[in-house]
């Protein structure tokens, strides 16, 4: 196993000195700096940053690294976050009747493609019951109407926070959730749809593509906002489409890009790799 990591993730005005203290802060306290990268971004005057270092040989202990570092945070006026690169954060995966988004990530996960305890499924239908419960991830059914809408979102939150979930991953959730769900989850809700919309609303997107003659087709995926599939994009892919394709063949390409675009972003916010600012995202790969 590999050894474990602290990794600062911050924002801040732009500012001379910013890395120095930072680099000098961590080789102070015998630190040994693993990657380190910035992003000025202008005209915003907002400086973005992402530091790792080793935790073997620092000379604080990492119950107290936060302690240590607010002073130098307060100084930068910074937003910033520690984390570990050995937590395992608890994922919650919701999903409708179109599985194949929650199965490429069952698999991925099952492989070692990405570091997480995927330890409850939600799905206002039933079809994943089984096959959740026999790999051992609890199973909530929570049916939505238009009358139980919000009812429902606080009966599915109550579990969330039950359980201790630190990321929620729609896969292929047909279901929009409220302001107040996403308050509660800001920048820890991940999306994922075509990347037609918003030039193809509504229920048939690729056959209006089709009938359009479109030559690429694509995947986003993206964190939930209050603004329907407008959050802060994280990673995106195309495909090239030719007069041979038929709706069927251009369904099943954007069904390929869907799973590895989710895969990619549910990935990158699980090594630390994202910062947002604005309606925009930095992603430090």
């Amino acid at each position: 196993m590999e050894k474990p990591t602290a990794i600062i993730l911050l924002s801040c005005p732009d500012q001379k000195g910013i890395v120095a203290t930072i680099s000098n802060f961590i080789f102070q306290n015998n630190g040994n700096i693993l990657d380190a990268a910035q992003y000025s971004a202008q005209p915003e005057n907002i400086f973005l940053m992402r530091i790792e270092w080793e935790l073997e040989g620092f000379s604080i202990p990492r119950g107290e690294i936060a302690k240590a570092f607010s002073p130098l945070a307060e100084k930068f006026s910074m937003k910033w976050d520690l984390r570990f690169s050995d937590y395992e954060p608890k994922i919650a995966i919701f999903v409708s009747r179109q599985t194949y988004c929650f199965h490429d990530l069952i698999l991925r996960h099952r492989m070692g493609d990405f570091r997480g305890d995927i330890s409850l499924v939600i799905s206002n239908h039933l079809d994943l019951k089984l096959l959740a419960e026999q790999m051992g991830m609890k199973f909530r059914h929570y049916p939505i109407t238009k009358e139980n809408r919000l009812e429902q979102e606080e009966r599915e939150l109550k579990e969330l926070k039950k359980r201790k979930i630190d990321l929620v991953i729609l896969a292929r959730y047909m279901q929009i959730l409220s302001g107040r769900f996403v308050d509660e989850y800001r920048n820890r809700i991940i999306n994922i749809h075509h990347s037609f919309l918003p030039a193809f609303a509504g229920g048939r997107p690729y056959q209006q593509a089709y009938d359009r003659g479109v030559k690429i087709i694509g995947a986003t995926s993206h964190y939930v906002t209050e603004k329907l599939d407008e959050g802060p994009i994280i990673a995106q892919d195309v495909n090239e489409i030719s007069h041979k394709d038929s709706v069927e063949t251009m369904k099943l390409k954007g069904k390929d890009l869907e799973r590895t675009v989710l895969a990619k972003a549910v990935r990158l916010h699980l090594e630390n790799r994202i910062l947002v600012y604005g309606s925009k995202t930095v992603i430090f790969d």
